[in-house]
């Protein structure tokens, strides 16, 4: 029997992320952190409409590790009560007043596709604009590159803010969502270059349960190296999603196993941004990934010695 030579393993690897003069890649992943100014999210260990309550969550995600915190006024799904653009800035402004006093040095990211809602935030130091609904308003980049902010570029199948999908298709074969993904990824990118934002400030999100089917989100998944191929620092929100229910026919409150599992997937593959609900957990996760990978020495090595 021949024995065979070891090959080199090839992983994918995306340019650095650079926001509030930290420096987030493969060797250092960053966990953002979901707080949820809202008492209808899918998830209900997210809900802070309470101001207090968000405050809390805020200590404990950085007491557990989280490098970002993405902050949001809206439900994402359909199923939640109408908000208006006034009664979002009403939500969302005293948490990051707060945030950016109680944490100076934290990266800070809003979690809006409305320009008027990111713009009242300037004040607060805002570090980035989360735009999970792939530029519906066209000057969302544009204030985001006027304040100073990073961006994330989304894809949600040209559904519209709000939008659940119903009888999504992107072709016959099963790699045209994919296709669709990286044409959308990469045309929201260049845009966000093009209206002033450097390129080390510009994340790229599949998006995974937004315009798909569970089928599309894990075939999406699949391709995260694809996805990193583009040459921006990718972002994966795969926390407690419909995608991870559906696999596994679990509700939200059992999906975390689930979502870890697809953590150390997408981690595996080049992504290095990781949104989450469960912040201690995720950020052991995508530690150990890199540690896997060899992107950074594990703690300490005594064993054996």
């Amino acid at each position: 029997m021949t024995v065979p030579e070891p090959q080199p393993v090839e992983l994918a690897v995306t340019p650095p992320l650079r926001l509030r003069g930290q420096v987030f890649d493969a060797s250092r992943p960053a966990v953002m952190a979901i707080i949820n100014r809202t008492s209808d999210s899918f998830y209900g260990g997210n809900r802070h409409a309470d101001l207090d309550s968000a405050k809390r969550a805020l200590d404990a995600a950085v007491r557990c590790g989280a490098d970002i915190v993405d902050v949001g006024g809206v439900r994402a799904g359909q199923q939640g009560a109408p908000v208006s653009a006034d009664e979002e800035v009403a939500r969302v402004l005293p948490f990051l007043e707060h945030a950016r006093g109680a944490y100076p040095d934290l990266v800070l990211s809003l979690d809006t596709w409305r320009s008027e809602v990111a713009a009242a935030a300037q004040p607060c130091g805002l570090d980035l604009v989360n735009d999970t609904w792939a530029g519906h308003d066209p000057e969302l980049v544009v204030v985001a590159a006027s304040i100073g902010a990073g961006v994330v570029c989304s894809h949600t199948g040209g559904l519209p803010p709000r939008t659940d999908p119903d009888k999504v298709s992107y072709g016959v074969d099963r790699l045209d969502v994919v296709r669709d993904v990286l044409r959308t990824l990469g045309d929201g990118a260049r845009r966000a270059e093009q209206a002033g934002i450097p390129a080390e400030r510009i994340l790229v999100d599949p998006t995974l349960d937004f315009g798909k089917t569970t089928a599309h989100s894990l075939e999406v998944l699949r391709h995260t190296a694809d996805v990193a191929q583009l040459g921006y620092p990718v972002l994966q929100a795969l926390s407690r999603k419909d995608f991870v229910g559906e696999s596994l026919g679990l509700e939200a409150d059992e999906r975390l196993e689930g979502s870890l599992a697809a953590t150390a997937v997408a981690a595996w593959l080049g992504a290095t941004v990781f949104r989450a609900h469960d912040v201690l957990a995720t950020r052991r996760v995508v530690d150990m990934v890199a540690v896997i990978r060899g992107d950074r020495d594990p703690v300490r090595q005594v064993r054996g010695r």
